[in-house]
């Protein structure tokens, strides 16, 4: 469904429709973090996705507008919604608005829409262009669009390690390997994130909150500890989880959780690495030396036999973090599937 060709000039429209809809990161979930811009003849007019049950980006922009929309072109990150949910059709709300034309990102992998709001403004007269700054908005969108492909959330591994691979010392203690500047990226993360998973053991070590502590912030991830949590702990009040990663994920994916973040400690991350379920790799690499083979590594227990068996990664990102680095990496199985949407 996507156009051959999409002019420069709707491209660099579209990724303004990508920065607003950065801001509805944290409090569209579990609907998509959708960004509009309303191009009319006396400039352009933006808007993005409110709380569940308020505007989607598309009437949010175009109530902006008024009656500057007639004649006007649309651009959006992700395809109109066609069905009524918490809010009515967007799809029927562009074609009363008079709009001319719209530019999609992306094609809506969710069953109920799935092409059907495309299909409906073009029977109705709209010109529709697909594809504008994709692969951007793929990249943007890749937790939802795994849930909606496939039920599942995206999962993301966070590790904070020395440059020879360690994650904390002899006697256990982590806290803390990296600097203020990775810490609240850490942050950023937590907040962008609808659960926080972690192994009991860490808790009784370090004994984390896993609270998002950002100046305004008023989103809460649920925090998950695989195993009992100990008497007293500071992560409570957290739900204790007995059963396999695989059926953490399933059961978080039919609560609409779109993405979970997975803190530790190496025994939890293994598990999760063993069974092809990390999608996201975010390391904060600190330049600190444990400097030898004792000390605890990132991943418990034994390796890859031989380098042709090593788990190979997709990079996507090098970050400076105040005198650390964050590497982000996808999983070749995670990109093969976004890419696929």
């Amino acid at each position: 469904m996507a156009d051959t060709f999409v002019p420069d000039q709707l491209e660099e429209k579209m990724l303004l429709a990508v920065a607003e809809a950065a801001k509805a990161r944290l409090q569209a979930p579990p609907n998509p973090w959708v960004g509009a811009v309303v191009e009319t003849s006396d400039g352009l007019v933006v808007g993005h996705t409110q709380s569940p049950g308020g505007s989607h980006a598309e009437i949010d922009a175009l109530e902006r507008a008024g009656s500057k929309a007639v004649g006007s072109t649309l651009y959006v990150t992700l395809e109109p919604c066609s069905h009524h949910g918490r809010t009515p059709p967007c799809a029927q709300a562009i074609v009363k608005a008079g709009v001319k034309r719209v530019v999609v990102s992306l094609v809506d992998p969710d069953n109920r829409v799935r092409g059907r709001g495309i299909e409906y403004l073009r029977d109705h007269k709209v010109e529709v262009i697909v594809g504008a700054a994709a692969d951007t908005v793929r990249t943007q969108l890749a937790p939802y669009l795994k849930h909606r492909a496939t039920g599942l959330p995206w999962v993301v591994l966070k590790l904070a390690t020395t440059l020879d691979g360690r994650i904390a010392s002899n006697d256990g203690t982590s806290n803390w390997i990296t600097g203020e500047v990775a810490r609240n990226r850490v942050q950023v993360l937590r907040s962008e994130s609808d659960a926080i998973v972690v192994g009991a053991n860490t808790v009784r070590i370090d004994d984390p909150q896993l609270t998002v502590r950002i100046p305004g912030n008023t989103h809460s991830p649920r925090r998950i500890v695989f195993g009992a949590i100990p008497p007293g702990a500071r992560v409570t009040p957290a739900e204790e989880w007995l059963g396999s990663p695989a059926e953490l994920l399933e059961v978080l994916g039919k609560e609409d959780v779109l993405q979970v973040l997975v803190e530790g400690g190496a025994h939890l991350a293994k598990s999760f690495l063993d069974a092809d379920l990390i999608d996201q790799f975010v390391f904060h690499l600190a330049p600190a030396l444990h400097g030898g083979e004792d000390g605890i590594s990132a991943f418990a227990g034994r390796g890859s036999a031989g380098v042709a068996d090593l788990t190979r990664l997709e990079a996507k990102s090098v970050l400076s973090l105040g005198n650390d680095v964050e590497i982000e990496a996808w999983s070749l199985r995670a990109s093969k599937l976004i890419k696929s949407l």
